[in-house]
């Protein structure tokens, strides 16, 4: 069962605008919300620890973008980022959020960066600008133990600070025999003609879930300008392929939209 969570919030320079650090309860780590304008200039001694960190920014069809490092001097590495762009990096990001905890090392930031790429990767909510990491780093038990609790409370000051990059659009279910799965509640499904789909409402909207059959032959007139071109851009960025879904889409719904019936019924 989730326990609450205690997270202290402070704006550094007293807007929201401007830096941020974030705290919970009982642990000893700290994030650290800086723009890109204001990193050279920042004096702070927590940005130049050992830590990991998450560029964010947009790609040129305006879609989410993020860089996921690690470094032993976070600022410094940061700086080189600024410096890079664009003759060693294409890739352009505003905001970076660092974090740092008195126990890291290079070891376990290692284990860490490629850990945070690995959920990145497969929520894909964002697309994932980093090229290699360390897969083999040798760790203890132990430490693959502390350090997977330390990924859940960065998942949770993320999300908090704004930035779903690491939450799946469908929480996996979880149940105490993991042989026997644990059934589903409030999925929603349709079977009509060459349609068959299965979707959830969350907090979000609504996700149709990857695998689910779609109307090849759907009139556009039925469809609104917006459904129309959603539909495309869907197409366009193979998240429908052979008419299949190949991932969970979300679909953001409005006060009226929710559905009223144990029917799916979507654009696509």
């Amino acid at each position: 069962m989730p326990h609450g969570k205690s997270i202290e919030l402070f704006l550094v320079n007293g807007t929201a605008d401007s830096i941020i650090t974030a705290e919970l309860s009982n642990w000893n780590g700290k994030a650290i919300k800086i723009p890109r304008i204001e990193v050279a200039a920042c004096k702070r001694d927590d940005v130049t620890e050992v830590g990991v960190y998450f560029l964010f920014g947009k790609d040129d069809d305006n879609a989410d973008i993020v860089y996921i490092g690690e470094s032993e001097n976070v600022k410094e590495r940061l700086v080189q980022h600024i410096r890079d762009y664009p003759d060693k990096e294409k890739f352009y990001w505003n905001t970076a959020v660092i974090f740092i905890g008195h126990d890291l090392n290079k070891a376990l930031i290692r284990y860490l960066e490629n850990r945070f790429v690995e959920i990145a990767r497969k929520t894909k909510r964002y697309t994932v600008v980093t090229k290699n990491t360390y897969r083999n780093t040798v760790m203890k038990e132990s430490q693959v133990a502390m350090m997977e609790e330390f990924i859940e409370d960065v998942q949770i000051l993320l999300n908090t600070l704004g930035y779903k990059v690491l939450e799946p659009l469908v929480e996996e279910a979880r149940t105490a025999d993991p042989v026997a799965p644990q059934p589903e509640t409030g999925m929603l499904s349709i079977t009509s003609g060459n349609v068959n789909a299965t979707g959830k409402v969350t907090a979000e909207g609504f996700v149709v879930l990857e695998g689910a059959a779609i109307n090849e032959k759907i009139s556009e007139r039925s469809l609104s300008a917006g459904a129309i071109k959603q539909r495309a851009d869907l197409l366009k960025l193979g998240k429908v392929k052979n008419w299949v879904t190949t991932e969970n889409i979300l679909f953001i719904m409005g006060p009226l939209s929710r559905p009223r019936s144990k029917i799916l019924r979507v654009a696509v």
